[in-house]
């Protein structure tokens, strides 16, 4: 067993990789060959909370285990056994794998469900996932104009600076007649008006994985043609946007996309991130790690 740093993940992984990752595991999840076990929480009364979500797919199953507090941070680890014989292969640190895979996993929802000359990208967000989140799309689509709107006016013209994006001067500014939209944020009620979202445009929203959050309102549930989550059984326990609109209808799985019906119609892909998604890049990692001779060797007689 062999433990693996955030610099490892971080050499060990790149965007359009692991957006091949996610492809194979959507394809297996289709195919009944891999199995999601949605996110778990524990929450104490200090206001910590543990989550821990898990998942298999060909050679490997793991789980990802993360503490939280909204004063003091957050923890993420990665484990990774051997799906034949259960054997303990890797412990990781996960920050960046989960930002990595969040990422990867809406571009490749983009790749199926954008339009394949999407060339302007609106980003409401200018935080930890953001930027993950436009590495993405930019590896599937032929990017030419990036505008990023935050609340915080300072990390909106650092975003902007260092992505080469335009720093807009308002959410609808950022957004209005973009054909790729992405909410990476933590807000609690709809950042933008379904107004804004031009015919034909692609949404990712990746901001709230908590069933009383919200980045997009019912209307923009509504006008869509279609709403793709990465799993129904975890989006109804904790896609916020969707619970609070209660607009299900629309609403499939994104291993069950079957193409665009109409070019004017909407496609929203609303991410919560799966234990699955882990494991697929997970599992890659581990390959790379061993074949590099990377990785630090778990201490003797810890474990079994």
């Amino acid at each position: 067993m062999i433990v693996l740093s955030e610099a490892d993940i971080c050499a060990l992984l790149p965007m359009e990789e692991a957006i091949e990752r996610m492809r194979s595991a959507f394809e297996e999840l289709a195919a009944g060959k891999a199995v999601n076990q949605p996110r778990r929480r524990l929450i104490l009364p200090t206001g910590a909370v543990l989550h821990s979500l898990a998942g298999a797919c060909g050679e490997y199953f793991g789980t990802k285990i993360y503490s939280t507090h909204a004063r003091h941070g957050a923890h993420f680890f990665f484990l990774l056994f051997d799906s034949a014989t259960a054997t303990p292969l890797a412990m990781m640190e996960a920050n960046y794998l989960g930002q990595i895979r969040t990422g990867a996993a809406s571009g490749y929802a983009t790749s199926l469900m954008a339009p394949s000359g999407a060339a302007i990208v609106g980003v409401i967000g200018a935080g930890f996932q953001a930027a993950s989140q436009l590495e993405a799309v930019r590896a599937v689509r032929p990017i030419g104009e990036v505008r990023v709107w935050s609340r915080n006016e300072l990390r909106r013209r650092e975003f902007a600076q260092s992505q080469g994006a335009v720093a807009a001067e308002s959410a609808e500014a950022a957004v209005r007649g973009a054909s790729i939209v992405i909410t990476a944020t933590n807000a609690k009620e709809p950042v933008l008006d379904a107004d804004w979202i031009a015919p034909g445009a692609h949404v990712n929203a990746v901001g709230s994985n908590i069933a009383s959050r919200r980045e997009l309102p019912a209307a923009l549930l509504g006008r869509a043609a279609v709403v793709a989550v990465d799993s129904l059984e975890q989006a109804r326990i904790e896609a916020g946007d969707i619970i609070l609109a209660d607009h299900w209808s629309n609403v499939i799985e994104l291993k069950d996309w079957g193409g665009r019906q109409r070019p004017d119609g909407i496609t929203i892909f609303k991410s919560v991130g799966l234990g699955l998604e882990d494991v697929a890049v997970g599992g890659w990692v581990y390959e790379k790690a061993r074949k590099a001779g990377m990785g630090v060797p778990w201490p003797a007689g810890l474990g079994s």
